[in-house]
Formats: structure tokens, sequence, C-alpha cells
């Protein structure tokens, strides 16, 4: 019989063992970004209703929605890509973003205040 123990050792080797990831990670990256772009298309017709039925002031915040809104789209596109791309190397995450979505609301905000401001520094221009 052998001197040995039975449980040994070894010199602190890791082990490299492939990461499962489950279906229901793609499948929330994928919910995420049409919730994303279902925001996208709300503030576009936003934006359209402005452009349409609004003077020079909802001309020129029917601009900047638009604007914020395929700046949102661009946003969700990229981190779906970024996300899948991280699921399908089997990465562990984090998969979230802080920056992103405070720059978007930093934007929207933006809009909406230049909006009240016009409106409310615009002459009446009814008698």
């Amino acid at each position: 019989m052998s001197t040995q123990p039975l449980l040994q050792r070894t010199a602190a080797k890791r082990i490299a063992l492939p990461v499962k990831v489950e279906p229901k990670v793609a499948f929330a990256n994928e919910r995420t970004f049409l919730s994303w772009l279902h925001f996208t298309v709300v503030l576009g017709g936003l934006a359209v209703g402005l452009l349409n039925f609004g003077d020079k002031v909802g001309r020129i915040s029917a601009a900047m929605f638009s604007f914020v809104a395929m700046a949102v789209m661009v946003y969700a596109l990229y981190t779906f890509h970024w996300r899948a791309a991280s699921i399908r190397r089997g990465g562990r995450g984090p998969y979230d973003d802080r920056v992103g979505p405070t720059i978007l609301c930093a934007a929207l905000i933006v809009a909406i205040v230049v909006n009240f401001a016009l409106r409310f520094t615009q002459p009446d221009s009814t008698p």
C-alpha cells in the first residue's frame, strides 16, 4: 500500500471549467432591449405629436425629443449586442450599465426643462 494520503492537494492549479449560461439570461437581454425600444417608440410618438400639432416651440421640443429617442435607440442596440456577446462567451457578468441610463435620463430632463422654459418665456400669441 502507498504511504501517500488519499486526497492530495496540488500546487494552486486552477482548472478551467466551461460556464453554462442558462437560456433565460439571453431572453432577459432581449426583453430589456425590447423594453428600451418601447420607450423610444413612446418618446418618438410624443415628438411626432409635437411636430404635427405644435407651434415653433413644439417643433423645437419635437426635435429635442427625437434626438433623445434616437440616442436611446443607439444605446439600446449597443448594450444589447455587448450583453449578447458577453453571454455567448460565457462571461459571468455583471451585465449592467450605470452610466448610460444616467446620461440618457439627464438628456431627457434637459429636453423637458428646455420645453418648459421655451413655453413659459414665449409671449402669448392669443389676443
